[in-house]
């Protein structure tokens, strides 16, 4: 009978620890942050702009249409695949992070 109480007194701590203590966490009951704006809990997302320039050839593209590259965590995008290849081959040369002193050459698109 001892024993009985004994772990009966311990099933007891368990569980509230587990639904009010640390192991509402893990069943996603409890939180430390009080939200007062319904708006927070919607995760953060990023939209394009409608329209960009391409940064290798000057072209103004739609981005929904356009193929894009990510550098430096900034999103690039190109009217062709030819663009971005170049612009990935040598990227600080469109971005204004190189160090050496060379113009950027220009990408002229045949129609």
């Amino acid at each position: 009978m001892e024993n009985l109480i004994y772990f009966g007194v311990w099933a007891a701590v368990i569980f509230f620890m587990m639904r009010f203590g640390c192991g509402a966490h893990i069943m996603g009951g409890h939180s430390h942050v009080s939200r007062t704006n319904e708006n927070e809990s919607e995760p953060l997302r990023w939209e394009a702009p409608e329209q960009d320039k391409d940064p290798v050839c000057g072209k103004m593209i739609r981005t929904r249409t356009a193929k894009s590259s990510v550098h430096n965590g900034s999103v690039f995008y190109f009217c062709s695949r030819e663009c971005r290849e170049i612009f990935e081959a040598a990227p600080d040369l469109y971005t204004g992070d190189n160090s050496i002193d060379h113009e950027a050459p220009q990408l002229e698109h045949s129609k």
